[in-house]
């Protein structure tokens, strides 16, 4: 009994179709009607579930009061890539003890949060 993980993210938004291509053009993130899914087998990769206060700022400049945080593999090359599609990159890539951050805004104003892990890269 109890919760043995995160199933999933699941938010509205004004156009799911329209927002889906971005992702795939954009980001790269194949999709279909319901979304996609992602498996995780341990040790390979984590889910983090995470609540924030309300007063937060660390979701700025979005105004939703939710955030998604993908992993990827080579954040720097993924940044080049995303930025000649004109991606809306927010600041700087960080890194810390647990991986490297860097911060976007999808096509309807969402701060999405990008993430290297420093465990294994995850592969399909």
């Amino acid at each position: 009994m109890g919760i043995t993980g995160l199933g999933g993210v699941f938010f509205k938004c004004n156009d799911p179709e329209k927002l889906r291509e971005w992702y795939a053009e954009k980001l790269g993130l194949a999709t279909e009607q319901y979304g996609r899914t992602f498996s995780w087998n341990d040790p390979k990769g984590s889910s983090v579930w995470a609540p924030f206060p309300k007063n937060t700022t660390y979701f700025s400049p979005s105004d939703k009061e939710f955030m998604i945080n993908f992993r990827v593999n080579d954040l720097p090359s993924f940044l080049e890539e995303i930025r000649a599609k004109d991606v809306e990159i927010i600041g700087e890539l960080t890194e810390v003890s647990y991986g490297k951050f860097a911060h976007i805004l999808d096509l309807e104003g969402n701060k999405i949060e990008l993430w290297e892990p420093v465990d294994p890269p995850i592969t399909d």
